[in-house]
């Protein structure tokens, strides 16, 4: 028996802030999954991002709590260039999310920025430098 990465599971406090924060992100929520206790949407290569509500989760796991600090999650995206980072990251800070990182050209070799979902976990975006595709 061998088990395989298939989903990324996420406990949110507010369906519809989640489900509006990911589709600006390019994330294929189906249509009425902000009002839904659970919602997915498949990602390239056949992974899902999965989302429960913290009463969805408390219904099934009733001591459960939410963390305490900073967020213990992160995605990361990729993005197609540079310029993408900062135009993106302007997107979601100018519609009111979080900007925990403005954009920086990292000493890794990427521009690298961070913006938290609604529930303070961090998003980051990074493209490539053209200096380290050479």
């Amino acid at each position: 028996m061998t088990a395989r990465f298939d989903a990324i599971g996420l406990v949110v406090s507010d369906m519809a802030a989640s489900v509006a924060f990911y589709r600006r992100l390019g994330f294929a929520f189906p249509e009425g999954a902000e009002n839904e206790p659970h919602a997915e949407a498949e990602l390239p290569g056949g992974l899902r991002l999965l989302f429960d509500t913290e009463e969805t989760v408390r219904s099934f796991h009733p001591a459960w709590r939410p963390p305490t600090g900073g967020g213990r999650a992160g995605l990361a995206l990729r993005c197609d260039a540079p310029e993408e980072v900062d135009a993106l990251y302007e997107e979601l800070v100018g519609a009111g999310c979080h900007g925990e990182l403005k954009p920086w050209d990292a000493f890794w070799g990427q521009r690298y920025a961070v913006v938290l979902d609604p529930d303070g976990n961090g998003v980051d975006l990074f493209a490539p430098l053209a200096s380290a595709v050479e």
